[in-house]
């Protein structure tokens, strides 16, 4: 069978800083493709954030069988539009949604443009779905996915059995090499996903990652790894796991692996405050071998914000791992989030913490009632809403007020953006494209 894989690119008019601030490989697809080029299917992946305007061209030179799209929740309309776009050209061809959004809410694509709505990890589910396909067999019973009855309800296949993370095969990064040239985070250009782990073991409670794996840390056999990483070309490359550095013996495994063969990389991944103040030793290790950059994800600097948070780490903590960065030569790449209850006052006390500690890279995101989160649990704080009662999805880029904020809104948005003119510098220097002209703040969106 063909397959078509599409990502979808964000309406830049709503999204903020959307695409713009980096463009990663779509690692989920490339996991997909793996497993369909394994079964024996043709498969082809299109990036849309890289040409959006090639999709009606692909589907007519292409005709795929199936078309499958995945996405985050701010991508919702725009997955479904592709949908809808895909069988217009194509009466025949069937659709299949995944990504973080369809796990969690999936009724947000029991529309009559889409075929099946995979939750959770996707490659399995993925592959029984074509197999399906390609016997002349229904969609229903499959674990992991909805499908329609004869009743065009949708029905769950059922939960899948537990992951084995090592039977996955390695994503398949020789689709499209022509692209790869053109995925960065700021100065990391090009720069490779790899993943080591999935799931995270903490509870935040304005993040929904955990709930993704159902609440499970799983993690790849080292030596596995090690064989992924020496098949990736570029020298930059993002551990893109929630967090990788849980278990410090693994990491010191996983460390004397890759020095041992002897491949010259640099690092950049996400990492708690506590577990790099866990193992200094481990960080300075890692840094030997190519940490270049960690990921903080902060999010507050005041003791209440963080116990609200459940962040299970204090306001000192996060000055003492700052500074242990510093001192060891690693850069931060530090988020924050703000919340709809701010005033001028907590905006300024978040930019003199920031100033004082000498943070690297500050980052910013408004705090958002995330699918997954206790604060989506019901819709009646969310402002914008669809015809259909159901958010408006598009906003929820985590750069959009999407609740109530104390401020007058505008003036909210005002002193948010505000933020990131103030250190402007810092993203100059970290080669963010918003900030490479003079102007001392970022360029007005299209």
């Amino acid at each position: 069978m063909k397959v078509l894989l599409l990502y979808p690119n964000a309406r830049r008019e709503l999204i903020g800083w959307g695409d713009l601030g980096a463009i990663a490989e779509p690692l989920a697809l490339e996991y997909l493709a793996a497993g369909a080029r394994q079964d024996g299917h043709e498969v082809r992946l299109l990036d849309l954030r890289l040409h959006p305007h090639d999709l009606m061209l692909t589907l007519w030179s292409f005709e795929p069988d199936v078309v499958g799209v995945t996405g985050y929740s701010m991508h919702v309309l725009r997955m479904l539009e592709l949908c809808r776009q895909s069988k217009g050209l194509l009466p025949n061809v069937r659709t299949v949604v995944g990504g973080h959004h369809a796990t969690l809410m999936p009724e947000d694509f029991f529309e009559p443009q889409v075929d099946c709505v995979v939750s959770g990890e996707g490659v399995r589910p993925f592959r029984r779905i074509l197999q399906a396909l390609e016997a002349g067999e229904g969609l229903g019973g499959i674990p992991g996915a909805w499908a329609r009855d004869a009743g065009d309800t949708f029905r769950f296949g059922g939960a899948p059995p537990q992951l084995d993370i090592d039977a996955l095969p390695f994503p398949d990064r020789s689709l499209v090499p022509e692209d790869r040239g053109s995925y960065f985070i700021d100065w990391m250009k090009p720069i490779a996903l790899l993943r080591t782990t999935v799931g995270c073991p903490f509870r935040c409670n304005f993040c929904s990652l955990w709930k993704i794996m159902d609440g499970r840390y799983y993690k790849r056999d080292v030596e596995h790894v090690v064989a992924e990483l020496a098949t990736i070309p570029e020298r930059y490359v993002f551990l893109v796991d929630d967090e990788p550095f849980v278990n410090p013996r693994r990491m010191w495994a996983l460390a004397e692996q890759v020095e041992a063969a002897r491949m010259e990389k640099e690092f950049f991944a996400y990492c708690r405050i506590d577990s790099f103040l866990r193992d200094l030793d481990l960080m300075r290790r890692w840094r030997d071998i190519g940490l270049r950059r960690v990921f903080f994800g902060l999010e507050a600097v005041l003791d209440h914000e963080l116990k609200d948070y459940n962040k299970r780490q204090a306001r000192e903590q996060i000055v003492q791992g700052l500074q242990a960065a510093r001192e060891l030569g690693i850069h931060v790449f530090a988020s924050f989030i703000v919340k709809p209850e701010y005033t001028p006052r907590e905006f300024d006390q978040l930019a003199a913490f920031i100033r004082e500690h000498g943070v690297d890279y500050p980052s910013f995101t408004l705090l958002t009632p995330l699918p997954g989160t206790p604060a989506c649990e019901s819709f009646e704080n969310i402002l914008e809403r669809q015809p259909n009662g159901r958010p408006q999805w598009e906003h929820f880029d985590l750069q959009h007020a999407v609740t109530r904020t104390r401020m007058p809104r505008e003036e909210f948005m005002r002193e948010y953006r505000k933020l990131q003119g103030v250190f402007s510098a810092s993203y100059r220097a970290a080669r963010h494209p918003l900030f490479q002209d003079s102007e001392p703040g970022p360029r007005v969106m299209p």
